[in-house]
């Protein structure tokens, strides 16, 4: 059954606000169990999507990628929430631990991809799902695995960036690191172009097959 526009962002809506939301969390959890406490006090470390929404990257763009992805037959969705804050003059040892904060959002991520899948799973087996909940659990593995993904590219600010510069010695981290001021616009101009969702998408296909073969679905 196709979808209208209005069913296509409810199905996405849930798992995209959470899968930002919680993506935030687990930086700011970390972070707090490393030592820094800067996003526990601004009330960072919670599931309340209110936290972490940024109207521009949680709805607008989200939004029209889905509507423009849509239009072409596709389901492409991208966004980003406030980034948490952390200071790294609060952590034990700052080049490890912000490696360890920016791996927690994807892993969250990851996690939760697992989740959907796992509730499908139970959704078919007790015959309670309908096609809508069945829907939002597919989106919601989709959603999660294109985040983690996306997040492990090795572009700062993107997490995978900021791993990469917590692996490497100084003087191959120092010229990565100089890149974060212009990390957006390098994802911008890769979305515009096409490029980010010829990395992306065989990458999400291919995760999403794993976890749907490893519960038993049929290919």
């Amino acid at each position: 059954m196709e979808l209208s526009v209005i069913q296509l962002i409810a199905v996405y809506a849930i798992p995209l606000i959470f899968a930002i939301t919680l993506h935030e969390a687990a930086h700011g959890f970390v972070a707090y169990r490393l030592g820094d406490p800067t996003a526990k006090l601004l009330g960072r470390v919670t599931a309340n999507p209110i936290k972490h929404i940024d109207p521009v990257g949680t709805i607008l763009v989200p939004g029209l990628i889905l509507l423009a992805s849509k239009a072409v037959g596709g389901a492409m969705i991208f966004g980003w929430a406030k980034p948490v804050p952390v200071n790294t003059l609060k952590l034990g040892k700052p080049k490890r631990d912000m490696g360890l904060v920016a791996v927690a959002g994807p892993l969250a991520n990851i996690v939760m991809a697992l989740g959907w899948a796992v509730s499908l799973k139970l959704m078919v087996l007790s015959g309670v799902g309908n096609e809508f909940f069945i829907r939002m659990t597919l989106a919601g593995i989709s959603v999660n695995l294109v985040l983690a993904i996306l997040n492990l590219m090795p572009v700062p600010p993107l997490d995978g960036g900021r791993i990469l510069v917590s692996l490497l010695p100084p003087n191959l981290a120092a010229p990565i690191a100089k890149l974060e001021p212009y990390g957006l616009v390098i994802l911008l101009l890769l979305l515009a172009t096409g490029v980010l969702s010829d990395i992306l998408l065989p990458l999400v296909d291919f995760s999403r097959e794993i976890i749907l073969t490893v519960l038993g679905f049929e290919r």
